[in-house]
């Protein structure tokens, strides 16, 4: 019997992605472990290896189209002994009703196991709430629709069940509740917490809307801008930035680490690194030495490697330090998983290879998902100090600016020193400005004592 090869989900916030290419064509023979085709996602574009064997027999999704829902029938695989040529494309389901949601959930239920069967990628999450549930659709009760979508249905006071949805398998969607509210859809009745009674919470007003797209265009002349469309990167960072500043108190802690005995230390251990293929083994930068250090600090205050959740707060074993990398479009943190265990020669060499594949977007979803807090460093572009935006699940992210020469006193004297401004910003509910105040400082004591990072 053949089998639908559906578009996988690639990560546990994919909906749809990009089918940038066929590796295999119609009629070829697909043995486990052949790569056959290649899908882009907001961050990276990621191969999709065959488990199973059999023949291309039908091609549905060709290459080079965009938006493909998860779950999509992509292509046709014919199974041992059958007719590759006789097998045909399944038809294309009609357009979800939006009273029957649940019927589309099922039905992606059932198709979803056949992906995995033949896929080897991510486990499937569900769109309802994004934990990986290997592959299976919600069943029943609740309505199809996104996290996002929930939340603001939520704040609003909106029956769920009386929005139509207009996403993929008739999925509530973001435009869907905003149209609801819009157009008075029927607002919920408050449900009573279990066992006895309780007054109702008042539903939060909704975050007030800006412009709209046709207002803020009307704001300019005609002919006097360039209409550029969003891609999925650049609405992803919109999305994640914009929840993050609206759920994520922020809490800002700033201080100088002076400079010149880890400029003296990077200067001697780049001296001294051995020739490999005619080249060094290594070539230290600043920021490695950075990160190395904030792992440190974090070990060293355990209390601040943690991350918030509304039942328990998540206390970490591992320093796990993401490094924001811009890349054409957008920006991306490579993880550097265990950093206090590793040395600075393990720490750069391991993101120069995942910077590198980072801005050719072959990192893989592991490899940017995920860790325990982050660096961005703006100190190459002249910027002397800045905030930075907590990525969550993080409760933290170290913002580095760059090293000048300044006049500090010494002794009741004054001197000159290298020094670097460095920012962190703590999700408050987490880490609180003391202990905020006490991850900055062992911060700071490995910058200026940078041997030991060494020991």
């Amino acid at each position: 019997m053949p089998t639908n090869i559906l578009m996988p989900a690639l990560s546990p916030t994919m909906e749809k992605g990009n089918l940038a290419k066929w590796l295999k064509k119609e009629g070829d023979a697909i043995k486990s472990g052949d790569i056959i085709a290649e899908i882009e996602t907001d961050k990276a574009t990621m191969e999709v290896e065959a488990v199973d064997e059999g023949i291309l027999a039908k091609i549905v999704v060709p290459e080079g189209t965009a938006d493909v829902a998860v779950n999509e029938v992509i292509g046709v695989i014919a199974g041992d002994g059958e007719d590759a040529k006789s097998v045909s494309a399944p038809a294309k389901a009609d357009a979800p009703k939006a009273e029957a949601p649940k019927a589309e959930a099922a039905k992606s239920e059932a198709s979803a196991p056949k992906a995995e069967a033949k896929l080897e990628s991510t486990p499937q999450v569900t769109a309802e709430s994004g934990f990986n549930t290997g592959g299976k659709s919600v069943s029943g009760d609740r309505p199809f629709a996104s996290p996002l979508a929930r939340r603001l249905v939520k704040d609003a006071g909106i029956d769920l069940g009386k929005v139509q949805g207009s996403g993929p398998h008739g999925r509530i969607v973001e435009k869907d509740i905003e149209a609801a509210k819009q157009g008075g859809a029927a607002k919920a009745a408050p449900a009573p917490a279990a066992g006895a009674p309780a007054a109702p919470r008042p539903a939060a007003a909704p975050l007030a809307a800006g412009p709209s797209d046709e207002q803020t265009k009307k704001l300019f002349a005609p002919g006097s801008y360039e209409e550029i469309p969003h891609d999925g990167m650049r609405k992803t960072i919109a999305r994640r930035l914009t929840e993050a500043k609206q759920t994520v108190p922020h809490f800002y802690v700033t201080v100088d680490c002076e400079l010149d005995a880890l400029l003296k230390l990077r200067a001697e251990l780049n001296a001294a690194a051995p020739e490999k293929d005619g080249k060094p083994a290594y070539k230290l930068s600043v920021n490695d030495m950075v990160i190395k250090a904030l792992a440190l600090a974090l070990r060293a205050v355990p209390d601040a490697n943690v991350s918030w959740t509304e039942g328990a707060m998540l206390k970490h074993k591992h320093a796990d330090v993401g490094v924001a990398v811009s890349i054409p479009g957008g920006l991306i943190t490579p993880i550097i998983r265990d950093a206090c265990h590793k040395t600075l020669s393990q720490i750069s060499n391991e993101m120069k290879d995942m910077a590198g594949r980072a801005k050719a977007r072959k990192l893989k979803p592991e490899e940017y998902q995920g860790g325990t807090t982050a660096v961005s460093n703006l100190g190459m572009f002249g910027v002397k100090d800045f905030a930075a935006v907590i990525n969550p699940p993080h409760a933290t992210i170290l913002a580095v600016g760059a090293g000048e020469q300044r006049v500090i006193v010494k002794g009741g004297q004054p001197a000159v020193a290298t020094v670097m401004s460095v920012t962190l910003s703590t999700d408050h509910r987490a880490v609180d400005g003391a202990l905020g105040a006490e991850l900055l400082q062992a911060f700071k004591g490995y910058i200026e004592k940078p041997m030991a990072m060494l020991v």
